[in-house]
């Protein structure tokens, strides 16, 4: 396995491995890594010749009042999970040779980016949808694998694929999740062993609320599964949508497949998560 901190040499060594057939995956993360992302990283070794984990904390999709400085960055504690589970290269690049000090191009996905977590993060997707074609560009991934947990950001990322004519193919993963049910994400780190017995709840009520949509009216559903939220109790709601599983789009009663996506404050900590939810058959 190798470290690789330069774009031009990470470019150079994806290009060589591409001329010689080489199959690559892109594991974009954060760090921070975990068992949802080491399972990206399982499918990807399965599917491909070489697998490339990028690791950059991307300055460009966080606010001015988000967490950009106290993201967790364990990267020696990163760097090991990867030589385990047999990544070939980490890439790892500075800030200023991703986004030097003259960079303007940025990438807008209109109408996907500005809804849901997009109402509340100011430019986030841009800054995600910027960050994640450079890494296309520079990984020549055949294939580049996310989460679903992050549902809005998989449909954002698949839209620009589409739209910009990328030869990478998305390979979308399941949600990994703790004993108690909470979707495993870096921020769960910041949770005290109180609110971590709190957030359990939330998978429990989008279970429910996708048992539910099978059978009732989606306002019933909404509604109740905001009732139990309140209960649990959130420290603030900042949506809870049931959106079209293909575009996002609201659903409604004409709706087979749907998913019921939700952003939730547990004390200081914004939790996302979601449910794939499809009507009951008539006979």
């Amino acid at each position: 396995m190798k470290v690789i901190k330069n774009v031009a040499q990470m470019q150079k060594i994806a290009s060589s491995h591409l001329k010689s057939g080489d199959e690559i995956g892109l594991v974009p993360t954060m760090g921070a890594l975990h068992e949802g992302h080491i399972s990206l990283i399982s499918q990807s070794e399965k599917n491909n010749d070489i697998t490339i984990v990028s690791i950059f904390v991307n300055p460009i999709q966080f606010g001015p009042n988000e967490d950009y400085l106290k993201y967790p960055r364990p990267i020696l504690k990163d760097i090991e999970i990867c030589r385990k589970n047999h990544v070939d290269y980490i890439f790892m690049p500075l800030v200023e040779n991703m986004f030097p000090a003259n960079y303007e191009t940025f990438i807008e996905v209109k109408t996907l980016q500005d809804i849901l977590c997009g109402l509340f993060r100011t430019n986030h997707f841009a800054g995600v949808a910027t960050v994640v074609a450079k890494l296309f560009n520079i990984s020549c991934a055949e294939r580049a694998y996310f989460g679903i947990k992050d549902f809005q950001q998989l449909k954002i990322i698949e839209k620009l694929i589409k739209d910009l004519n990328f030869r990478t193919k998305i390979v979308p993963c399941s949600i990994v999740r703790e004993r108690s049910g909470l979707a495993i994400s870096s921020r769960n780190s910041y949770l005290s062993v109180e609110e971590k017995n709190i957030s359990g709840n939330i998978y429990k009520i989008l279970k429910e609320a996708a048992e539910d949509f099978k059978t009732k009216d989606l306002n019933v559903v909404k509604r109740d599964a905001v009732n139990k939220f309140k209960k649990i109790p959130v420290s603030k709601i900042d949506y809870t949508e049931i959106v079209n599983f293909y575009d996002l789009s609201p659903a409604d009663k004409n709706t087979k497949k749907a998913v019921f996506t939700v952003a939730v404050w547990i004390g200081k900590t914004r939790l996302i998560d979601n449910t794939v939810m499809t009507k009951q058959s008539k006979l």
